[in-house]
């Protein structure tokens, strides 16, 4: 008998059959081989005929040439760190495509001369922080304090409240970031409280900066006092405010989360401020507030190590001068709209034979952005052996599982991915 092995397609013959010419100059010669030749070991394993081998390549090609992949946000975090944090506006898509080609990122097209980076950028935060005098954007929050720190402070003394010597997501603490530049930090205060006077006694002629750090994602209540902006001011040296979560303008949903207009208006001599969390676009970082130390800032040579590329500049700018962004949308819904999309899925489920239920739940900012706010909204119940099952859906859906149950939490599931959910959730039956 013959060995059916040999009826197997050479990896030849597939490369150059008329089915794979689209995908090959979608996703590359070397991508589209790699998964023919999986394809053609399982043949020889036995697991399918040589017959399907073409169709279970065509299978198995990716959407697009990267191994990022969409992924339903069905946990109730807005912005899960895990999951790239602000899903961008169409407005911000359809700008990095535009940037993506050749552009005008440093060409003035009217004179034919070089022209000023992110000068776009900059005329865009400016009018949307219009307390900022100036503003400079780095590739993100982290880079920003580095470099103001580098910047203004060099080798000498950072004045920081212990209370604000926080440590986020990953493990990643500011003290060991400020002190990575060279600079010295002086503490100040309690892990409770703090006051004037304890900054003016730390101030010295090797302070470069006083630091003020939002706490982002703890909440210390109870038996406490803190420094506001303007009471520094009156130190006589500058005052760096690291607001965290990227809010530009107060927003009522947040309670007291710090806005870069606020702080500015407060006494901050320089905010500096994220641009993937709560502003809703790329990963960025802002420093916005006085001219002179922008210009400083613009002028140090690290700040050519952490500039951020054109697409991010074109995104940045259309989430700041576009329409409502995902997370805004996300952040002012109707809950009761949220209520009745999951009894309407759980409805559709039931009726297919899942397990499903509908109930109240309470989603989170995430991201370091407004500890503590809770936001009303609804998750779709379903056991808990879905939250593997889902996670190996195309695309995966991601939810959370608590008291042995798994959570379809809705706040962060646009109303069109509902489809998509339900159709998800039924395949894993």
């Amino acid at each position: 008998m013959a060995d059916e092995r040999r009826r197997i397609p050479g990896t030849g013959w597939l490369l150059h059959s008329p089915e794979l010419a689209a995908p090959i100059a979608r996703l590359g010669r070397p991508l589209v081989k790699s998964v023919v030749q999986r394809v053609q070991q399982r043949a020889r394993d036995g697991e399918i005929g040589p017959d399907e081998v073409l169709d279970a390549v065509h299978a198995a090609l990716p959407r697009t040439a990267t191994q990022l992949r969409h992924v339903v946000n069905a946990t109730g975090v807005v912005l899960h760190t895990n999951l790239g944090r602000a899903p961008l506006s169409e407005a911000a898509v359809q700008a990095m495509g535009e940037a993506a080609a050749t552009c005008d990122v440093e060409l003035d097209v009217h004179t034919g001369q070089r022209g000023g980076r992110a000068a776009t950028v900059r005329a865009a935060l400016r009018g949307a922080v219009p307390e900022a005098e100036d503003a400079h954007v780095v590739n993100n929050g982290a880079a920003a304090l580095a470099l103001a720190t580098t910047a203004l402070a060099g080798s000498g003394e950072i004045v920081l409240a212990r209370g604000e010597m926080v440590e986020i997501g990953d493990g990643f603490r500011i003290p060991e970031l400020l002190e990575s530049t060279g600079a010295r930090l002086r503490e100040v205060g309690t892990t409770n409280r703090v006051h004037l006077a304890d900054y003016r006694a730390a101030v010295g002629p090797r302070t470069g900066f006083v630091l003020k750090v939002h706490p982002s994602n703890f909440v210390l209540r109870g038996f406490t006092s803190t420094v506001s902006p303007d009471a520094l001011r009156e130190i006589g040296t500058p005052v760096v405010a690291d607001v965290g979560s990227g809010l530009l303008r107060p927003d009522p949903v947040l309670g007291d989360e710090p806005d870069a207009r606020s702080v500015l208006r407060q006494g901050a001599d320089l905010v500096i401020a994220s641009g993937d969390k709560l502003l809703g676009g790329p990963q960025a970082g802002l420093l916005l507030g006085d001219a002179e130390l922008i210009r400083r800032l613009r002028a140090h040579p690290l700040a050519r190590a952490m500039r951020v590329d054109k697409t991010t500049l074109a995104a940045l700018e259309a989430t700041i001068t576009g329409p409502e962004t995902p997370v805004a949308a996300m952040l002012h819904q109707d809950p009761e709209r949220l209520h009745r999309r999951a009894h309407r899925l759980a409805e559709t489920l039931s009726a297919a034979g899942v397990p499903a239920g509908a109930e109240s739940s309470e989603a989170t900012v995430g991201g370091g952005g407004a500890p503590g706010v809770a936001l009303p909204g609804a998750s779709v119940t379903l056991p808990q052996r879905y939250g593997k099952a889902l996670r190996g859906a195309d695309p995966p859906v991601l939810g959370h599982v608590e008291r042995g149950r798994c959570l379809l939490d809705l706040f962060a599931v646009p109303d069109d991915e509902d489809e998509l959910l339900c159709r998800a959730v039924l395949a894993c039956e």
